[in-house]
C-alpha cells in the first residue's frame, strides 16, 4: 500500500489546552528539530527568567513568546519511521479564528486537543464544527493533562462520551480518542505508561497506521485549472488533482466551458517524461490532442455523466462566519472555490446554528464567529460539488475587501444541477429557415407575439389570472394560447418528477414550446411555479433574444397560498404524501427584478386580471390593437 509522502495534520483546540505543547513533544521526541535547537530554547527561557514550555519550539515570533498564545497559523514538519508528516498549528482563540480557515484547508486529517480538567469547551465545539465545514471527516481527540486529575478513568470516560456524541451530531468520525500528558510525554510517541484500563496507542502510532488515499482513485476526477503554460507550440494547463486518477487517453470535460478532449500527455513535476498516470495530491500538467481555449478557474473531470462536477449559479451553504461586520441578504463577496473566483451574492439566510447544541434559528443577519445555512447566487454558471461527494470542490471561502471573512460547505439539496441545460450535445443538426417571417404574422394577426410568463407559489392565483386573461384577449381578436403546468405535465412532461433537475428540465422544455408559439406570432402566457431563479433568467437569457419575454411574479405568502390550497395539494405535502413540495419542503426563490408585480393578497381577481392585460397591451408593440 502507498501511503501519502506528506501527510498534512491540523491541530486545533481550545487556548491553553495544550495544542502547542502536545506538537512541541512530539517534534522533540521524533528527533524532528535542528541540532542543538531544543538546548537553545532552554538556554533562551533561562536567560528570559521563564520556565521552559515545550510549546516555545513553536513561538516563532517574539510578541507570541511575550502574550503566551499563539497568533498565527504555523507549520512544522516531522518524520516517523513510516512517513513524513506536515503539522499545521493553528490559533486557538477567538480571535485568530480567521487564520484557521486558510491554515486548515489543505489537511488530511484534524487533531483536537481538549484539557482533561476543562473538557469540551464553547470554542472546542466550534474547532470541531469549523474542521467539518473546511472539510475535514476524521478527527484524533487527545484528551490532554491527564497527570493534572485523579480519577483518570472515570473523567476520560465520561469526557470520551461527550466527544463522540458532540462529533457524531455534525458528522465528524473521531479515529481514537487517546488519553496523553503532553508535559510528560505520555501518550505522544509512545504508549503511555499510566493510563492502562484500555490498550490505548500513542499519538504517533494511530497516525502511521491511518491510510486517507484508500480510495481516492475511486473518486471523480477533478483537477481545477491553476494555470496554463506555453512552451514552443504545446499549451500545458497546470493543477493540482484533488480527487480521483487522471492518465493519459483519457476523456475529459472542462467544466463549466463544457469543451472536450483527450489527454495526449502528462507533465509531472521531478516525474519521468513519460508519466502514464498520476493520482489525488500531485500537481501536474496535461497536454491535449485539441488546442482547446481553457482557463484558470475551469475544473478537468471525466465524461462519464456521474463524474462531472456540478453546474449552477445558485446553491445552499452552510458557512462559518468571521467578518466584522453582519453578514446580510444582497451583499455581494468574491467566493473562491478551488481554482475558481467569482463574485457571489447572499440571496437567503436560512438559519442560524448554534455549536452547542445544533438548533436553528431565524435572524436577518449572521454575527462574528456563528454558524449559518444560506443559500448563495453567483454572478455566473461554477463548477462544484456537493462537500458529501468530494470535499476539496465542495467547500470555499467568501473574501470582503481582499480579507477571509468565512469558510463553508456547499450543498445542492432542493437546486438542481444545471449541466444538461447549459449544454447541448446534439450535433449534425441544420436550422430550417421558415418561408413565413414573423414581421409577416405579426401584420397577419395584426400583434406581435410574446412570452409572459407568471411565477409564483401554488395557490398564488397564476392559472386564475391567466385564465382570465386568455379569455379576455381573445375576445379582442388576439392570438393567444395558455400553457399551464398541469396541462404539459399530463403530455408533453408526464415523464419528468419534481426533483431540481426535472423541475428545471420542465420548464426548459416549456419555454422552447412557448417560443414557438411566440414566433407562430402569439401571445403565449405561462402559469408555472418555476420556483429557481437560475430557471427563470435562464429563460431570460436565451429566449428575449430571440421574441418579447416578459416575467411576472404573482406575488403572495405561503401563509395565504396555504389557506387557499385550491387543489388540496398544501395539504397532502404537510402530512407527507407529496415530496418535494414547493413553499414546505423545497425552495422558491423569489424574483429580483421581475417586470411586473401582481400581490393577490392586496388586489382581487378583476383587479389582477385587468393589470396584466394592460401590461400586455403597453408591450406588445407597434401593431397594437386598440
Amino acid at each position: 500500500m502507498i501511503l501519502n509522502s506528506n501527510f498534512k495534520i491540523v491541530v486545533v483546540g481550545h487556548v491553553d489546552h495544550g495544542k502547542s505543547t502536545v506538537i512541541g513533544r512530539l517534534l522533540a521526541d521524533t528527533s524532528s528539530l535542528p541540532d542543538g535547537k531544543l538546548d537553545e530554547i532552554k538556554i533562551s527561557s533561562e536567560k528570559r527568567g521563564m520556565p521552559f514550555e515545550w510549546a516555545f519550539i513553536l513561538d516563532a515570533f517574539q510578541s507570541e513568546r511575550n502574550q503566551g498564545i499563539t497568533i498565527d497559523t504555523t507549520k512544522v514538519f516531522f518524520k516517523s519511521k513510516k512517513r513524513k508528516y506536515t503539522i499545521i498549528d493553528c490559533p486557538g482563540h477567538k480571535e485568530f479564528l480567521k487564520n484557521m480557515i486558510t491554515g486548515a484547508a489543505s489537511a488530511d486529517l484534524g487533531v483536537l486537543v481538549i484539557d482533561a480538567v476543562e473538557g469540551i469547551r464553547e470554542q472546542s465545539r466550534k474547532h470541531a464544527y469549523l474542521l467539518k465545514l473546511i472539510g475535514i471527516s476524521k478527527v484524533i481527540v487527545l484528551i490532554n493533562k491527564m497527570d493534572k486529575i485523579n480519577d483518570h478513568e472515570k473523567i476520560f470516560n465520561q469526557l470520551e462520551q461527550d466527544i463522540i456524541k458532540y462529533l457524531s451530531s455534525i458528522e465528524l468520525n473521531a479515529v481514537n480518542i487517546i488519553p496523553v500528558s503532553a508535559r510528560e510525554g505520555e501518550g505522544i510517541t509512545t504508549k503511555s505508561l499510566k493510563y492502562k484500563w484500555k490498550n490505548f496507542t500513542s499519538l504517533l502510532e494511530t497516525l502511521d497506521k491511518m491510510d486517507l488515499n484508500s480510495d481516492n482513485d475511486s473518486q471523480p476526477l477533478r483537477l481545477p485549472i491553476q494555470d496554463v503554460y506555453k512552451f514552443d507550440d504545446r499549451r500545458i494547463l497546470v493543477g493540482r488533482i484533488e480527487s480521483g486518477r487522471i492518465k493519459r487517453g483519457d476523456k475529459l470535460i472542462f467544466s463549466p466551458s463544457n469543451k472536450f478532449s483527450e489527454v495526449n500527455s502528462i507533465e509531472a513535476w521531478g516525474e519521468n517524461k513519460n508519466t502514464l498516470a498520476v493520482s489525488k495530491g500531485f500537481s501536474v500538467g496535461i497536454t491535449l490532442k485539441d488546442q482547446l481555449f481553457i482557463e484558470r478557474g475551469e475544473v478537468a473531470s471525466h465524461v462519464s455523466k456521474k463524474d462531472m462536477p456540478i453546474e449552477t449559479d445558485i446553491f445552499k451553504a452552510r458557512v462559518f462566519y468571521l467578518g466584522t461586520s453582519p453578514l446580510t441578504v444582497g451583499q455581494s463577496y468574491l467566493m473562491e472555490c478551488g481554482t475558481c473566483s467569482v463574485k457571489v451574492f447572499i440571496q437567503e439566510i436560512i438559519s442560524i446554528i448554534s455549536t452547542d447544541d445544533l438548533s436553528h434559528s431565524k435572524s436577518p443577519d449572521v454575527k462574528k464567529n456563528q454558524v449559518a445555512e444560506l443559500v448563495i447566487r453567483s454572478e455566473k454558471i461554477i463548477a462544484i460539488d456537493e462537500f458529501i461527494k468530494i470535499s476539496a470542490t465542495g467547500r470555499f471561502i467568501l473574501i470582503n475587501k481582499k480579507r477571509i471573512v468565512a469558510g463553508g460547505l456547499i450543498s445542492m439539496e432542493g437546486y438542481a444541477d444545471q449541466r444538461a441545460l447549459e449544454t447541448s450535445f446534439s450535433k449534425n443538426l441544420t436550422i430550417v429557415e421558415h418561408r413565413v417571417s414573423i414581421d409577416e404574422r405579426a401584420k397577419r394577426n395584426q400583434h406581435n407575439g410574446g412570452i409572459f410568463w407568471l411565477t409564483g407559489l401554488s395557490g398564488s392565483g397564476k392559472s386564475t389570472i391567466a385564465l382570465d386573461v386568455e379569455r379576455r384577449l381573445f375576445e379582442s381578436g388576439y392570438q393567444v394560447y395558455l400553457l399551464d403546468g398541469d396541462n404539459v405535465r399530463e403530455g408533453l412532461n408526464s415523464n419528468l418528477s419534481f426533483s431540481p433537475e426535472d423541475r428545471s428540465e420542465n420548464i426548459r422544455r416549456v419555454g422552447e414550446v412557448a417560443l414557438l408559439f411566440a414566433n407562430a406570432g402569439f401571445i403565449v402566457l405561462s402559469a408555472f411555479i418555476t420556483p429557481y431563479i437560475s430557471d427563470r433568467a435562464r429563460l431570460k437569457r436565451n429566449l428575449s433574444q430571440k421574441t418579447q419575454f416578459h416575467e411576472i411574479y404573482i406575488e403572495s405568502s405561503i401563509a395565504i397560498c396555504e389557506e387557499r390550497d385550491p387543489k388540496g395539494l398544501y395539504k397532502k405535502a404537510r402530512i407527507g404524501e407529496i415530496k418535494d413540495f414547493t413553499g414546505i419542503d423545497s425552495p422558491y426563490d423569489e424574483p429580483i427584478n421581475p417586470d411586473l408585480i401582481i400581490n393577490t393578497i392586496t388586489e382581487d381577481k378583476h383587479s389582477s386580471s385587468s393589470k396584466l392585460e394592460k401590461y400586455i397591451h403597453k408591450n406588445l408593440g407597434f401593431l397594437l390593437k386598440t
